[in-house]
């Protein structure tokens, strides 16, 4: 009796550690971010959570939180450092604070389109930065696209002297803010919610914003003219908490790590697309008047803002500009 006991507990564990083993908790992935999901970032981390699903055998699983459903953008990076969420994909304005070099994104005129941003965005010294944070406790995964920036303003803006005695919003950033001083304009920093507002109240007179913004705000609604700078780009860094990362397991991490590039490219593409379409529906609409600059013109508003180069140029490193620089020319 007591041998077929010790043998039906001994197999009743077994059974039980194995189904233990099976039913292990899978690793949680929170992905929070403050936009809508039909955006391209938004798109993104449904696309990610999708493919996690597909091809991880449930060892993760992803909740995504759109919105700022979960922390709102003056909060979601704390959570993140709190170990409260796990991916977040911040504008690239905000990691100031974090690392001095991450301003290059901020730096006017430096990028001639998209594609340069993607040739130093892919380039030794573009991907360094994502891992620039470590100490402080943040890992980039990757850059995501919105776009170049254009500038919108109620009067026609040709040569950079009519910007002067302007109001333009900016973004809560020191070379965003040097950049308008430049053009003797007053920066006014201002939450993305309030632009709009702003802009039809005249609190500010202009701003510098992608196609899809533009539109998805309604802000051509209240803007007379934009001007096609191309002079920045508004792109976000995919983060996630360095010590999360590097605990999970070698195999976990490499699988997230080619799903996220894969999403990059896809998120990228759809970034272009929208804010091609969205200048379309601008134009459509009939309410804007959109400037198209000659080379020469555009150069010269280069040259006007080229001083804010040389400003933080010590921050930001001079061999990081020429870098950045050098991705002008495709290979």
């Amino acid at each position: 009796m007591f041998k077929f006991t010790a043998k039906a507990l001994a197999c009743a564990l077994s059974l039980s550690i194995a189904g233990m083993a099976q039913a292990a908790d899978p690793i949680t992935i929170k992905f929070a971010h403050v936009v809508a999901e039909h955006t391209p970032k938004g798109q993104g981390a449904l696309l990610f959570k999708k493919l996690v699903d597909e091809r991880m055998d449930g060892k993760v699983t992803v909740q995504v939180y759109p919105n700022s459903s979960l922390f709102g953008d003056g909060k979601e990076m704390e959570a993140l450092l709190l170990g409260d969420v796990q991916i977040i994909a911040p504008s690239l304005a905000k990691f100031e604070h974090y690392t001095k070099q991450i301003q290059i994104f901020d730096l006017p005129f430096l990028f001639n389109d998209i594609n340069a941003v993607d040739r130093f965005q892919q380039s030794p010294e573009g991907k360094a930065l994502l891992t620039s944070m470590e100490s402080k406790g943040i890992t980039g995964l990757g850059y995501w696209h919105n776009g170049m920036k254009q500038l919108s303003a109620n009067k026609k803006l040709v040569e950079p002297k009519d910007a002067r005695g302007l109001k333009f919003r900016v973004q809560a950033s020191a070379v965003l803010d040097e950049q308008f001083k430049a053009l003797r304009a007053a920066p006014r920093k201002m939450s993305f919610a309030e632009v709009y507002q702003g802009l039809q109240t005249g609190v500010v007179n202009g701003a510098e914003n992608p196609y899809s913004n533009i539109y998805s705000q309604k802000m051509h609604e209240v803007q007379k003219f934009i001007t096609e700078t191309d002079h920045g780009v508004l792109d976000y860094m995919v983060i996630t908490n360095t010590k999360f990362w590097e605990g999970l397991p070698e195999d976990v991490r490499s699988e997230l790590t080619a799903i996220l590039a894969e999403v990059t490219i896809e998120v990228n593409k759809q970034a272009e697309a929208l804010n091609q379409k969205d200048k379309q529906r601008i134009i459509d609409a009939g309410t804007t008047e959109i400037v198209t600059l000659t080379p020469e013109q555009r150069e010269e508003w280069r040259e006007a803002m080229r001083p804010v180069w040389k400003k933080f140029e010590g921050e930001i490193g001079a061999d990081l500009i020429k870098a950045a620089e050098a991705a002008n020319q495709a290979n």
